[in-house]
Formats: C-alpha cells, sequence, structure tokens
C-alpha cells in the first residue's frame, strides 16, 4: 500500500470564467458543458455523483447517469434502493457532474420529484434488453446471498419475457429540480473560477465565490 497521494497533482492552465461567459440560464448552461464534454470525447461524461441523506440526515453518495436535462436533471433507478429509500425520506440531494480532462465541473442541489409513469415507460423501453431485465429481477442495495442467485433470477426472467419486458413499478426517472448551481473552472495556482446560481423570487441571481 502507499504510503500517500500528496504528490498527485495537476496545475490547471484553462481560460477564466465569469458571470459573462455563462448563459442566464445556469440548466441551459449546464446542458451546454455537457454536451462540449460529450463532444470532447470525455469517457461516460453524464456520470455524476449523487448524495442524498435519509431522515436521520446520514448522508450517502453513488454515481447515476444523468439521462436528461429539461427542467431539472434526470436519472432513472430502483425506487427500492438505498437511494430511493432516502428520496422517499428527504426529498433533496445534490449532484456533481465532473470533467476532470476539461478541469470542469457543475454541481447542482434542490428538489427531488418523480418523472411521470408514462415518462419512465419510455425510456425503460429504449433501454438495451439486458438491462431491462436487470431492472426488473435486481431488488438493488438489498443483501444477495451469491451472484448464482442472482444470475438465475436474470435466466428465469428471460425465459418468462422473451420478447417485451415490462416496467416493474419500483423502478422509474427522478428529477433534481436546482435552487442553486455552481460551475467550477480549474485554474493555475488554484485560483480556481467559481460562479455560482441561486434560486430567489424575481429568478437567478450569480455571484462569485472564493476558490
Amino acid at each position: 500500500m502507499r504510503d500517500g497521494y500528496g504528490e498527485l497533482r495537476d496545475d490547471y492552465d484553462t481560460p477564466g470564467l465569469g458571470p459573462a461567459d455563462l448563459d442566464d440560464d445556469p440548466v441551459a448552461q449546464a446542458a451546454a458543458w455537457l454536451d462540449e464534454a460529450v463532444a470532447a470525447g470525455v469517457p461516460q461524461p453524464n456520470a455524476a455523483s449523487l448524495a442524498t441523506a435519509d431522515s436521520a440526515a446520514r448522508p450517502s453518495v453513488r454515481t447515476v447517469l444523468v439521462k436528461r436535462i429539461d427542467a431539472g436533471f434526470v436519472f432513472y433507478t430502483n425506487y427500492r434502493s438505498r437511494k430511493g429509500r432516502d428520496l422517499a425520506e428527504n426529498p433533496y440531494a445534490a449532484l456533481s457532474l465532473t470533467w476532470v480532462t476539461m478541469h470542469r465541473s457543475v454541481r447542482i442541489e434542490g428538489t427531488i420529484e418523480t418523472t411521470t409513469a408514462e415518462d419512465s415507460d419510455a425510456y425503460y423501453a429504449s433501454r438495451p434488453r439486458g438491462a431491462r431485465l436487470a431492472a426488473l429481477v435486481s431488488a438493488q442495495s438489498d443483501e444477495l446471498a451469491d451472484r448464482a442467485t442472482l444470475e438465475r433470477a436474470y435466466r428465469r426472467a428471460a425465459a418468462e419475457f422473451p420478447g417485451d419486458t415490462p416496467r416493474p413499478e419500483h423502478w422509474g426517472g427522478y428529477r433534481l429540480v436546482p435552487r442553486r448551481i455552481e460551475f467550477w473552472q480549474g485554474r493555475r495556482d488554484r485560483l480556481h473560477d467559481r460562479i455560482e446560481y441561486r434560486l430567489i423570487e424575481s429568478g437567478w441571481a450569480t455571484r462569485r465565490l472564493a476558490p
């Protein structure tokens, strides 16, 4: 095991970032940065860290895939998973998209709502067959006796549903509706640029934060 990782560092020599460089609508700006990450060939550019907390304020974080940006940031999962249980108890969350090779990140905080059943049906139907079967058989976050148990359940589902696979009621979409969005751009000597949008009564207000 290594003694530490203190020698691992990178100096971010990137252009500056100010409010004038960003869209008045932070959701549109986040979508633009994600599009740029896709165009730049960043691996898995829509992978995001999702932080939740239960009713006792105990936090948990994991990686999800942002599948759409509309009025908020949409992802899909098992409603009975740990994150689903957290969100049922405490419908607030934070999301972080980070593109290390571009020295950029976007942090989002806000409220959580479920997408419509029609939306969840449409996205579920668009998934590869294997992913649909996995959603059907996996009791996500529950204890699993062994790998073989999961694989047997998968084979049974594949045999039972040789064609269309029904979306399980416990699986669907969430939308994180933002109330705060921060854009971070790495700069030389750790003098990073941070521009924050906060939702107030009259709309979005911006301010610069110290790095």
